[in-house]
């Protein structure tokens, strides 16, 4: 079941952008980073900390996007498992 899930979470792709598109992150809902995209247009590639924060926010952006899709799929897995009634038993632990 869990390489099942791993399986799922990997075709699943979000995206993070910072500085008005300039940096775009793309990751998976196993919440591993599978792309950095940089439009030299919108940025100052002289201006290393410009760089280094937008690639921060961005990063952080799209990692955050994964975990509630990461979030997503396995309460719905969770609900699938369980017995009609009691798929409401996930938000005991915070979901």
């Amino acid at each position: 079941m869990q390489k099942e899930m791993k399986a799922k979470l990997a075709a699943i792709t979000v995206t993070g952008e910072a500085g008005d598109g300039a940096v775009v992150v793309t990751a998976n809902a196993n919440r591993e980073v599978i792309n950095i995209s940089l439009d030299p247009e919108k940025l100052d590639m002289e201006d290393k900390e410009q760089l280094e924060d937008l690639l921060m926010v961005a990063t952080n952006r799209a990692l955050e996007q994964a975990a509630a899709k990461e979030q997503e799929e396995a309460q719905g897995m969770l609900n699938n498992i369980l017995p009609g009634g009691l798929s409401g038993l996930g938000g005991m632990f915070g979901q």
